[in-house]
């Protein structure tokens, strides 16, 4: 073994994978070396999630080899993959909610027949690793009770407890707040620094320039590069991802507004247990711009969100959506929204966007369906839905333009683009928009942004939330920031910047947050 080899935690040579007539992976070769940080980037279906899915023996390759430390090894299994040193970290957690952090760190991995026994060794093991990666988490605390960014921590305690050296993450900040992210980055570098070779599957550039030390990049199922990441820019990045230059940057005119078309005036929130979710908000959206909720997730985005679009009542106070009042007597429906011109796009695609055993065509006209246009008599009138949806694909780019085939079949980002089309293709007044490009690749967003700007150019009232500070940066012309179900301040987003907004979602009132933020700036 020459010392090249023992610098590769990580190689693999010539891997192939076909799923029928889709060559998910083709003859890709990869080097990782030890102790490092390697990001593996591509938009959604370009084939990283199955090569790491083969490392990790979710899939056995067709063709080609995977050497461990310089060693080859034959990974049919995640067994196999646990003995070679090989742990992953899911995009959606593999967690039982009911159990502690101690029992769902050692499920599986006992030292011994008696469960007390175990117990104690694996709690002891738990506060070493805890203690050398920073890694606390309450060990007797119910999972299903912890919040999401230590759910995470419970998922990478849970590989290293079965002795990874190797920790593949797949899309980790996806579920994530930018606190929670930082904590994560600060989590990755302290395993770095004992010798841990993480690899990161993301599609988001700046956290690749952040925390990689390498990059590789995959488009189509092959590999197309590999760059150092000081010697390389996300605009580099960006055009090797998608095979054509992307803008980063958005360009925008000069916002017009026309008048009020959506007043929130006082309204609140109580949930089914007495708890106030949405505290006395009040702000009112222009025709003509877009306003965006900033906030850490769970602060009463979500909760003003879905009293705006009929999915649930106000507590007290009142809404006025152009022609429409809404009270805690009269909180309308989701129906008389769009009637009115008053246009939804969920924050979950998955639980309110789209039903996944739909053809696209059926999802196209989700909450729609009982238009004039879509129906012949009593009946519905299959040609116009497939028309119309394959007018919606064209016009947003919905890759495969198929509107018989099942919406679970479409990439994330192509599912989001088949619910905005749904959505904004009928030109609303108004456009209330959730997470829009959550789980969505570069060229993807890149579209997506383009199309609120020229909703909002047209003279919509775009109301948006979003737990992207990047994206609300970007998009809005006003910045509405929220922290525990009550409105910080406003803030033009011409005079905003991150520091600013992040200390306002803290709870920092504007004043403070901008000369808190100057402070730092200046001696940073």
């Amino acid at each position: 073994m020459n010392s090249e080899q023992q610098a590769h935690a990580i190689e693999l040579r010539g891997i192939s994978k076909a799923f029928g007539p889709v060559k998910a992976n083709q003859d890709v070769s990869l080097r990782v070396g030890k102790g490092s940080v390697h990001g593996i980037i591509g938009e959604n279906g370009a084939g990283k999630s199955t090569l790491m899915s083969i490392l990790y023996g979710f899939y056995e390759a067709d063709s080609g080899e995977i050497l461990v430390d310089g060693a080859p090894v034959d990974i049919r299994n995640s067994n196999d993959a646990i003995a070679a040193g090989i742990g992953m970290v899911h995009q959606h957690f593999m967690l039982i909610d009911p159990f502690t952090v101690l029992e769902n760190v050692m499920l599986g991995a006992e030292s011994g027949a008696l469960l007390a026994e175990s117990e104690s060794a694996a709690r002891g093991e738990l506060e070493r690793l805890e203690r050398e990666y920073g890694l606390e988490v309450p060990a007797d605390e119910t999972v299903g009770d912890l919040p999401v960014g230590q759910q995470q921590r419970v998922e990478i305690l849970k590989a290293l407890y079965r002795g990874a050296r190797i920790l593949i993450l797949d899309e980790p900040t996806g579920v994530l707040t930018p606190q929670e992210t930082d904590q994560l980055f600060e989590i990755l570098a302290a395993l770095k620094n004992q010798g841990v070779t993480v690899i990161l599957i993301t599609h988001k550039l700046r956290e690749i320039m952040a925390i990689t030390d390498r990059v590789s990049v995959m488009r189509g199922g092959e590999m197309v590069a590999h760059r150092a990441t000081a010697e390389t820019n996300r605009e580099e990045l960006a055009e090797l991802m998608v095979g054509r230059k992307v803008r980063l940057e958005l360009d925008k005119d000069p916002v017009r507004q026309r008048g009020a078309m959506i007043t929130v005036d006082g309204v609140s929130v109580r949930d089914d247990k007495g708890v106030t979710r949405l505290d006395k908000a009040g702000f009112q959206v222009q025709a003509g711009e877009i306003v965006g909720i900033a906030g850490v997730s769970g602060n009463g985005q979500s909760e003003l969100l879905e009293v705006l679009a009929g999915i649930i009542a106000p507590s007290e106070g009142r809404v006025q959506l152009g022609d429409i009042s809404v009270t805690p007597d009269n909180p309308g429906d989701p129906e008389q929204r769009r009637a009115n011109l008053v246009a939804h796009v969920p924050e979950d695609r998955h639980r309110l966007g789209l039903v996944s055993r739909f053809r696209a065509e059926e999802t196209a006209i989700l909450g729609y369906h009982n238009g004039a246009g879509y129906r012949s008599g009593l009946l519905s009138d299959p040609g116009a839905i497939r028309a119309d949806c394959a007018q919606m694909m064209e016009a947003f780019d919905v890759r495969p333009p198929d509107p018989s085939l099942q919406s679970s079949k479409f990439s994330g980002g192509n599912q989001q683009k088949l619910i905005l089309a749904r959505e904004m293709i009928k030109q609303p007044k108004i456009l209330l928009v959730g997470q829009p490009t959550r789980g969505v690749d570069i060229g993807a967003i890149e579209f997506i942004h383009r199309q609120i700007v020229a909703m909002r150019d047209a003279g919509c009232a775009i109301l948006l939330v979003s737990v992207e500070l990047d994206e609300i940066l970007s998009l809005s012309d006003r910045i509405v920031v929220m922290c525990e179900g009550r409105i910080v301040g406003e803030i033009d987003a011409a005079e905003a910047d991150e520091r600013t907004v992040g200390l306002m979602m803290t709870g920092v009132p504007r004043g403070e947050a901008e000369k808190a933020a100057q402070a730092a700036g200046g001696s940073a």
